[in-house]
């Protein structure tokens, strides 16, 4: 089966490059808007099958095109990417000391069906200092990460005290939930 990531996330490639799948890489820029209404998991539901929409209508014969988009969830609201440092530190600052899911919604379309499924991981942060969040912000690149941060860089590294569920989830990409479908896809022979 031939795959195509839609996402220009080094994150999300790298994962998949370490399941050793081939793939190539189609990308197409476009807003992230999604429905006021929407909440958590719907959210990045809605926004991975959108991506995949942007990318590709018709999926060429043996072909799956994979799509995600990752949130962070917290007090019923999504903390986005900081398009600033004063933010990237409001939001570091916001998850100190507090527990947050991290939900990444994955989309698979083939030339027959589209499909999502999703993962939830808990993740909690330790007490973080003003001088801790600058530091990183000024080391680390905040802007790209829902969240304002990467669990495996140095603010994960000293300020994550647990997760419950998926790692690789809060990287971008739940790796056993894409590595389970689409071994299921060639099982299957879509």
């Amino acid at each position: 089966m031939h795959i195509i990531l839609g996402s220009a996330s080094p994150r999300r490639k790298a994962l998949l490059e370490a399941l050793g799948y081939s793939f190539e890489v189609q990308t197409q820029d476009g807003p992230e808007d999604y429905p006021t209404e929407l909440k958590g998991s719907e959210i990045t539901d809605f926004l991975a099958q959108t991506k995949a929409s942007r990318i590709m209508t018709d999926v060429p014969p043996n072909t799956v095109l994979l799509t995600a988009d990752t949130i962070v969830w917290m007090e019923n609201r999504v903390l986005e990417k900081p398009r600033s440092s004063g933010e990237a530190r409001r939001t570091l600052l916001e998850l100190s000391g507090k527990t947050h899911e991290v939900i990444t919604s994955v989309c698979f379309r083939t030339s027959s069906q589209t499909w999502v499924s999703h993962a939830i991981t808990e993740v909690e942060f330790a007490a973080l200092s003003q001088e801790e969040c600058d530091y990183y912000i000024e080391a680390g690149n905040p802007m790209d990460k829902a969240g304002a941060y990467g669990i495996q860089e140095w603010i994960g590294m000293i300020g994550v005290v647990s997760i419950k569920g998926s790692y690789t989830n809060v990287m971008g990409l739940p790796t056993h939930l894409v590595y389970r479908t689409l071994k299921e896809l060639a099982t299957a022979g879509f």
